[in-house]
């Protein structure tokens, strides 16, 4: 009876080889062999072409493999296809992923790299025993009886294992890009590739004045074709049906993706429902409560609680409660209409929990004349909560201990299943209480509440709805128009193409217009924290570089500080945005070009610059010392995809931040990546809790004793912290009980109306938080 290792060798051999290449199973079972392979010996960074599998002592796994040549030099860029090879290598390391009953993942166990010698084993005796190429047997089946158990359980588990999607990095549309990337590396220049006619012609894209220009990335037109091939395996558009339908993509926490429906028209209620109910409904509810709020707020209905109007607003919250509202209100400020709108009104973002962050924002701002609004989905966030309780203390410091102050000048937006908590801060829900919810993740809810409410009681509701439809153009165009025309595909696939394939995993935003100052900002928090995974969707750690480090400037700032590196250090795509018209141009009559045509002209040659670079020879011809020659070379070949607007008004606001949205949706869904959760901000925040607990016992110790945080280096630094404040105190330097002590406070103390009625007697005490950001009563 044939030995059962050797029928597990001949099994992976007709599996992978014979039978693909016969045709008769066709590449999906090509497909679930690569699967196979990939789980029972993590191919990690190279693509491997497996030659036999041999069961080692310690229950695992060993694959021996040739790879391609070209994978010399590129370990980690992105390889983990399968593919026939000609160079030998060693893995870093192999990965056997264990399975439960219904072949769900377990457990990964880490071995060590192999040796050259171990990679030169095969197998000369394919009977009863295993033998080394110098013919030492290896083990034998009667001396190793468990690896029977292996294989047997091995045969058992084939059809839980093949049910399991494979990565992404073992299609044969992935190797072929990793292939067509080598060759693209070796002997491509954006140099020549811009002297193709036919090439600049067909890379480029429109969309209501949206236009793309993306010759010159590193790509050809097989490249765009490759990556579109890409796409349809990994069936992005119907992954962009489900995610505008209501599905629950979000399956870790799970939970529907609905950003598109907050920008939504009236036409589409009754189209898209979660759990039953009609959410683009929902969200017209609210947005008609909002518009009712500001028209309110703004005509001087709604006042304060001496019955002064309110024209001072302080949005309070942090990420994307802050991120994107805070982006958008710097491009509207210096909008025309926006000018006009918000006259009389000031708009103030507190985010930080840092106590400086609170001087700033309320110095010289009266409390009577200003509304609170928090922003925070479960009213638990503890850094949002600690200042939301700072600004109520701040209202009571001026207007006494009334719980009508917190009634009449703060505001929430939270979630439904918040209400309670929302209550307990003092806030009346019925009125001051805007709506969102779980489909909706902080970083995409510009368009909801968080943005809605601050914006327009600052500029009017009407400026924000053109802020909505901006966003719901790009929205339809991602949605309806062809792979090949979609301005947020193609973006996503070229960052797929040049972070997955290319080895660049970086990327600059850089706006030429200055009122965009906040876009890098918003954008790092929107991609990073969708795309900054590593376990794909399927439960599988991934074998292929994915996100990218997202940072910028507005041009021409930017020019004169980090483009030093761009030019000459690292290779990093770069994103330009600029615009035809500027929001307040300006031309002096001693000036032959306007202000703006000299920001453009930037805009117009940065990409020129790092495509084409600056050879020796032209260096030379200029009359360069020759011991200078090699400083002012610029190689070149440098990535970059160029963005122009008509001119940044709150509709094309809108369109930027949808295009950047579904830009970083495409990433995600073609890495096999659940965008939508966020759990890498959560393990912080756990040790946060903990430390303040060792403070906590610091600062109110009598003996004052050292802190012993279980870490030395933790308790080390812990201690260096406490002493000094220690110090700092005594010497009269350290905190203060009360840090909102400012000129402000003083000139309205004295004028205070005063109510009969306390805080205490009039409405439940205030709410106190544990070090959790759990809610709780006043002792």
């Amino acid at each position: 009876m044939m030995h059962q290792t050797t029928l597990l060798k001949l099994i992976l051999l007709a599996v992978h080889v014979a039978l693909p290449v016969s045709g008769l199973l066709g590449p999906a079972l090509q497909s679930s062999s690569s699967t196979l392979l990939h789980r029972f010996g993590n191919t990690r960074s190279h693509p491997i072409n497996y030659k036999f599998c041999r069961p080692r002592y310690d229950n695992t796994i060993t694959l021996y493999s040739k790879a391609s040549s070209r994978t010399g030099g590129r370990s980690g860029k992105g390889f983990g296809g399968l593919h026939p090879t000609s160079k030998k290598i060693t893995p870093r390391s192999s990965s056997t992923i264990f399975y439960d009953d219904e072949g769900n993942v377990l457990s990964q166990r880490q071995q060590k790299p192999l040796s050259d010698d171990d990679s030169q084993h095969s197998i000369k005796n394919v009977k009863n025993e295993l033998i080394d190429t110098d013919g030492e047997q290896i083990h034998n089946s009667s001396d190793k009886p468990n690896n029977n158990n292996r294989v047997t359980n091995f045969l058992s588990n084939l059809p839980k294992v093949l049910s399991k999607p494979p990565l992404v990095s073992s299609t044969s549309e992935w190797r072929r890009l990793q292939r067509h990337a080598s060759q693209i590396l070796k002997s491509t220049h954006l140099r020549d590739l811009l002297q193709d006619p036919t090439r600049c012609d067909a890379m480029w894209a429109e969309h209501d004045g949206v236009y793309l220009d993306y010759s010159r990335q590193q790509a050809t037109l097989e490249t765009m074709e490759l990556l579109f091939d890409l796409a349809e395996k990994q069936e992005l558009t119907k992954r962009i049906d489900a995610m505008v339908n209501g599905e629950k993509i979000n399956f870790t926490e799970d939970r529907a993706v609905l950003h598109t429906a907050l920008r939504a028209s009236r036409e589409d209620v009754g189209t898209v429902f979660v759990d039953g109910v009609d959410a683009i409904g929902e969200v017209h509810e609210v947005l008609d409560q909002i518009k009712a709020f500001t028209e309110a707020f703004r005509s001087g209905q709604i006042t304060g609680y001496t019955g002064k109007r309110m024209r001072n607003i302080v949005s309070v919250g942090i990420g994307g409660s802050y991120l994107g509202p805070e982006f958008l209100h710097e491009v509207l400020k210096t909008e025309e209409e926006g000018i006009n709108s918000s006259l009389g009104y000031s708009l103030r973002f507190l985010a930080n929990v840092d106590p400086v962050d609170v001087e700033r924002t309320c110095a010289d701002l009266d409390p009577e004349e200003t509304l609170i609004i928090i922003v925070s989905k479960t009213f638990t966030t503890a850094e949002t909560m600690l200042n939301a309780r700072t600004m109520r203390q701040w209202l009571w410091d001026f207007m006494g201990d009334d719980i009508d102050v917190v009634r009449k000048h703060v505001v929430a937006c939270s979630s439904v299943s918040a209400t309670e908590n929302v209550k307990k801060f003092g806030i009346d829900t019925e009125n001051g209480m805007f709506r969102f919810w779980d489909w909706v993740g902080g970083r995409y809810s510009v368009c909801g509440a968080a943005g809605a409410v601050p914006i327009s009681l600052l500029y009017g509701y009407d400026l924000f709805e053109k802020f909505l439809e901006g966003a719901r153009s790009m929205d339809q165009h991602f949605i309806k128009a062809p792979m090949r025309e979609n301005i947020p595909i193609i973006m996503g696939l070229l960052g797929v193409w040049n972070s997955s394939f290319m080895g660049y995993n970086s990327r600059a935003l850089i706006p030429y217009a200055q009122a965009l100052l906040r876009l890098p900002a918003h954008i790092q928090q929107l991609d990073m924290e969708s795309n900054g995974k590593r376990i794909s969707r399927h439960g599988i750690e991934i074998d292929y570089p994915v996100g990218e480090v997202d940072f910028g400037e507005p041009g021409t700032n930017s020019q004169h500080s980090f483009f030093q590196l761009i030019h000459q250090g690292q290779t990093i795509p770069v994103d330009f945005l600029g615009f035809v018209q500027s929001q307040h141009d300006l031309l002096m009559d001693s000036e032959q070009l306007s202000s703006h045509d000299e920001l453009m002209a930037n805009f117009f040659a940065q990409p020129d610059a790092l495509a084409n670079g600056k050879t020796a020879e032209e260096v030379r011809a200029e009359g360069c010392p020759e011991e200078l020659i090699l400083h002012k070379v610029f190689d070149g070949n440098r990535p970059s995809s160029s963005l122009l607007f008509p001119q940044l008004s709150a509709y094309v606001t809108g369109q930027i931040l949808s295009l950047y949205e579904h830009r970083t949706a495409v990433q995600g869904f073609i890495w096999d990546l659940n965008s939508f959760d966020q759990w890498g901000v959560e393990l912080g925040k756990k040790l946060a809790i903990d430390v303040k607990g060792h403070l906590l016992k610091a600062r109110y110790d009598p003996e004052q004793k050292p802190v012993d945080a279980g870490s030395p280096a933790t308790s080390r630094i812990l201690n260096y912290y406490v002493k000094n404040g220690r110090e700092a105190s005594a010497n009269g330097t350290g905190l203060s009980v009360n840090p909102l002590t400012s000129v402000t406070r003083k000139n309205h103390k004295d004028n205070i109306i005063k109510k009969t009625h306390s805080r205490d007697n009039a409405y439940p005490p205030p709410l106190q938080h544990d070090l959790g950001g759990n809610v709780g009563k006043l002792s």
